[in-house]
């Protein structure tokens, strides 16, 4: 098996890191994730995807809504209604423990790294979580409506505004974590997730530094589409893309990451654009990429881990 390297954000990014956890020694996988749409709410630091990785990991999540703790209720979040809060983003009970303990924790000092393999451990993650920086960056997208950073897009307005651009502010001063170099240098195999490609793969790309490491990565570069059919499988990619008047393909998704992938994997509904990826210089792997089902997700990982032979 190949010592792997995920770069992941959202949902798709969980589930294809879980894939891989049930088929590699917890050692063998580093999960990078995403840390630009990370806010403060009601005083506290919500690490989102980070979150979202933490609970799909340690069998936490919930399935049904892709964030959030199974079963959590919303005790909290409704007393703080009655104090007149704006309570538009939902944290349940059990979720507002996760965020007490990682601001506890870093006002104590300790890196938003050394939090999160605190908190990973104690919700019986092995593997090895760390976030994309220990810096701050925040992705805020210019819209009709103005400038929004990606929750309040994302939860507050619903993907609705328009986009004509992302940014990721303070990228360009801030630091790929120790854990994510150190795997850059170490991992034999580097498989992107089927993530959003501007709000959870792009904040971790823009990192001073990255994408050229990545081009230099020795192993194999393997590269999983969130476009399926002509559209995302789950979130505003697609619309995303639309706006910024891009194909909305899983060859745009194979452009994107034309200089730092060598395979690009694709759904069985995109065979007939396998030709398109190989005219980049990418070698297509067209299998199923829905992952609805446990099984779904292992064979998925599967498929992907067989590259490295």
């Amino acid at each position: 098996m190949p010592t792997v390297l995920a770069l992941a954000g959202g949902v798709g990014g969980a589930k294809l890191a879980l894939g891989l956890s049930l088929l590699l020694p917890p050692e063998d996988l580093t999960v990078c994730v995403n840390t630009g749409d990370d806010e403060s709410f009601h005083g506290l630091h919500v690490s989102p995807d980070l979150d979202t990785m933490m609970y799909t990991l340690s069998g936490l999540s919930n399935e049904e809504t892709g964030w959030g703790i199974a079963g959590d209720t919303f005790t909290t979040l409704e007393m703080l209604g009655k104090f007149g809060v704006d309570t538009w983003f939902n944290i349940g009970d059990r979720d507002f423990a996760t965020h007490i303990r990682r601001t506890q924790l870093l006002a104590e000092g300790k890196t938003l790294s050394e939090v999160t393999t605190a908190l990973s451990r104690s919700l019986g993650v092995t593997q090895i979580v760390v976030p994309m920086s220990d810096d701050p960056v925040k992705t805020v997208l210019t819209t009709n409506e103005g400038p929004l950073p990606m929750q309040r897009y994302f939860v507050g307005r619903k993907t609705e505004p328009r986009v004509s651009n992302v940014a990721y502010l303070g990228a360009d001063t801030a630091s790929a974590s120790p854990g994510f170099q150190y795997a850059l240098t170490m991992a034999n195999m580097l498989v992107m997730c089927p993530s959003n490609p501007y709000l959870s793969l792009g904040p971790i790309l823009a990192l001073p530094g990255v994408r050229q490491l990545i081009q230099e990565f020795s192993g194999i570069k393997v590269c999983v589409s969130p476009i399926v059919g002509g559209d995302a499988v789950k979130g505003p990619a697609g619309k995303i893309m639309t706006e910024l008047r891009k194909d909305v393909s899983c060859v745009q998704v194979a452009r994107e990451y034309r200089d730092i992938c060598d395979v690009c994997v694709i759904d069985t509904q995109d065979q007939g654009l396998a030709s398109e990826i190989r005219e980049l210089g990418i070698t297509p792997l067209v299998t199923s990429t829905i992952m609805n089902t446990a099984e779904d997700k292992i064979a998925l990982a599967k498929e992907i881990l067989t590259l490295a032979a």
